[in-house]
């Protein structure tokens, strides 16, 4: 069976049934994947069938969607990291003194840090929403930008014990944002 305007062969069942009598007979309404339109076609034995929306489609990590909207990197690169005080109007706000932590993950919307964190109180590192100044030492130049924390763990031995920080850009200048866009490209064809 093919689509009668553009003559595919990428058919399914539609999302919305014929009426019952027409469905008895073998009739259903058919919906081309090549063009959207939807006809009565006769399919008696049920060979067309419902195809899951391509949301549902997503890849999943150990049965997790994938809600990535960039690729991420793995990395280890050096940050300076500070708490932003104050106002954060452009101008009227006042930063911390940097604590030094690594970059274990980074892409364009965000990154995984991980600090000692002994500069500041655990309340101020565990707190969805709070805004850092980061500083990271890439290959091709430094990366300054004002991030959010989204999700915050403490991880490791008593001893040992590090904060992990997965943080979501908020501002980052222009003359930044291509200097990171090359490390990007570059991470991503294998440079």
């Amino acid at each position: 069976m093919q689509c009668p305007r553009c003559h595919s062969e990428r058919l399914q069942r539609d999302y919305d049934d014929a009426v019952f009598f027409l469905r008895v007979v073998g009739m259903h309404k058919l919906l081309c994947n090549n063009c959207g339109f939807v006809f009565k076609g006769f399919d008696p034995q049920g060979k067309f069938q419902r195809e899951p929306a391509e949301s549902a489609k997503r890849k999943t990590v150990n049965g997790v969607p994938n809600r990535r909207r960039g690729p991420r990197f793995n990395a280890h690169l050096p940050a300076n990291i500070s708490l932003i005080e104050g106002d954060t109007q452009v101008g009227k706000a006042a930063y911390s003194q940097p604590s030094r932590g690594h970059c274990e993950a980074i892409s364009k919307y965000g990154m995984l840090l991980s600090l000692v964190g002994t500069r500041f109180a655990d309340t101020e590192l565990s707190r969805a929403g709070r805004l850092l100044l980061v500083g990271i030492d890439l290959p091709n130049g430094l990366v300054e930008a004002v991030v959010t924390i989204v999700t915050h763990e403490r991880v490791g031995e008593e001893r040992r014990r590090r904060w992990q920080l997965g943080v979501e850009t908020r501002q980052m200048s222009d003359e930044h944002s291509e200097v990171l866009a090359e490390y990007l490209e570059r991470r991503r064809i294998g440079a």
